[in-house]
């Protein structure tokens, strides 16, 4: 943001709307997309990946569970409830 306000203060003009399109119109010519394909197999990535992680931490979450009540029925053994 500095250097904007500084390349303004020392006499470059500001840019133009019609200028603005242009250079983004520019930009946009050198911008490779993905393929189809490429879209399609890195969402089935995504999606398998998703998958997974939801199903290890369902386990990994009710391991916690059965693992916690364990130790709460051990405690409650030893404290006589």
């Amino acid at each position: 943001m500095a250097e904007a306000v500084d390349s303004l203060e020392k006499g470059k003009r500001k840019e133009g709307v019609g200028e603005f399109i242009r250079h983004t119109r520019e930009e946009l010519d050198r911008t490779t997309f993905p393929s189809s394909s490429d879209v399609k197999n890195t969402t089935i990535i995504v999606i398998i990946a998703v998958i997974f992680f939801a199903v290890y931490l369902f386990v990994i979450d009710n391991a916690w569970k059965y693992f916690l009540d364990g130790f709460t029925w051990v405690i409650n053994k030893i404290a006589g409830y």
